[in-house]
């Protein structure tokens, strides 16, 4: 009878353990996609939300649009302590943290009669969910798991947006439609809540271990540098990274909390309107995995440039849309527009991890995301207060496109980011 060798049971296992490894892997990453979906849908329905809560109260655009501009205000606020929490604590009191919130807030918002009671719920609590739930975990928890292949799995994750846009949006305004805006904000809110149980009951303890193997795979010769906060910040690449994603953020959600109001003065119909906004989720995703494949075939600095060219093919094709409102142009800016919404994210995610690895990754990522979450809130502001001043959208667009090119700038004139 044959029996295996000392050295054929020692590879046999290895191979077993690696193979354990990669299906754990696979696991996070499909949990961290959820998560996404759900917290990115949930935050950005509200560009569905914001017609009716203006019509039920009155209120003008920038009054409606500071909420939503609040809840990224905070997202990137409070990516700094996330990121904090996540080194401390672990990724189960992270998660389950935001799952709270984002069921508490809705369950608030859907009683809410003045306009602060809005901001605190869909505004803060909503913010701070968001943040608890995305991408400054997920980018902190797939990186002990998928080391060098981080961007991929990034690319992943950040399709989720257009996971949870594809998802949310239309269903929003079917529910809106057929329940009332009240009821809906009340099922998202005892959704949230009831997806805390499963949550806590996951392995936590095996999936914040991370993988034996990234450590080896990722850089023999890596030696942790000693980055803190403070020395992360007196490094040129830190604000050059706060830059792009404060710049970035800007231009795009000037336009994206107003998309559906844009299509519906435009003249489309409102379901159709966000429906053909929600479809930019289907794009997202191939955008996302897209430029991510090119950093790996063309470099860093060509894909992100070559993202930015055709976000700005997007805006020029919106403009044209409040002309002459035709589903072949707005096809085409749901495809430019939508599949770049975030695609830059997983290549500049895995840039800042790359240059300010360590122990203290999670704040400096976390603190680098504050700009993000800046660009957001300020976007979706001041889009709705040029809207407002002007009546139109002509002033607000070419604000943001020129939002988009200061966000390019940094990669066309950093070295850290020219490489």
């Amino acid at each position: 009878m044959d029996q295996n060798t000392p050295r054929e049971t020692s590879r046999d296992n290895g191979a077993a353990m690696q193979q354990g490894a990669v299906r754990t892997a696979l696991v996070v990453l499909a949990l961290c996609f959820t998560l996404a979906v759900l917290g990115r849908g949930l935050s950005e329905s509200f560009t569905v939300f914001l017609k009716p809560i203006s019509e039920n109260f009155g209120w003008d655009r920038a009054q409606v649009v500071s909420i939503y501009s609040l809840t990224w205000l905070i997202s990137g606020l409070t990516a700094p302590l996330v990121g904090r929490l996540f080194d401390h604590s672990g990724p189960r009191i992270v998660y389950a943290l935001g799952l709270f919130l984002l069921g508490s807030a809705f369950l608030i918002a859907a009683h809410a009669q003045s306009l602060w009671q809005f901001q605190l719920s869909i505004g803060l609590c909503v913010g701070v969910g968001v943040a608890f739930i995305g991408n400054v975990p997920n980018s902190i928890l797939l990186g002990r798991w998928f080391g060098p292949k981080l961007p991929t799995a990034m690319a992943v994750v950040y399709s989720a947006m257009g996971g949870g846009v594809l998802a949310l949006l239309p269903a929003s305004q079917l529910l809106i439609d057929h329940l009332g805006w009240r009821e809906t904000y009340q099922l998202f809110g005892f959704a949230s809540l009831g997806l805390l149980v499963p949550l806590l009951l996951l392995p936590w303890r095996l999936f914040a271990s991370g993988s034996p193997h990234v450590a080896k795979k990722t850089d023999p010769d890596f030696v942790d540098h000693g980055w803190t906060l403070v020395s992360a910040m007196r490094h040129h690449a830190f604000w050059a990274l706060f830059s792009t994603f404060f710049f970035t953020a800007v231009g795009m959600y000037a336009i994206a909390a107003q998309i559906v109001a844009y299509l519906i003065d435009a003249g489309f119909p409102p379901l159709q309107a966000a429906t053909a906004w929600g479809f930019s989720g289907v794009v997202l995703v191939f955008g996302m995995l897209g430029v991510s494949a090119l950093d790996g075939l063309i470099g860093r600095r060509p894909s992100v440039l070559l993202s930015y060219a055709i976000s700005i093919i997007g805006i020029f094709l919106l403009w044209l849309l409040q002309y002459y409102p035709d589903v072949i142009l707005l096809t085409g800016f749901v495809v430019c527009f939508g599949s770049m919404m975030g695609s830059r994210g997983p290549l500049i995610t895995a840039t800042a991890m790359k240059i300010f690895r360590g122990k203290r990754v999670g704040t400096i990522f976390g603190t680098i995301s504050i700009g993000s979450g800046l660009g957001s809130a300020f976007g979706s502001w001041s889009g709705g207060l040029i809207h407002d001043a002007t009546h139109g959208y002509n002033a607000l667009l070419a604000f943001a496109l020129a939002s988009v090119v200061l966000g390019m700038i940094p990669f066309l004139i950093v070295p850290a980011l020219r490489r």
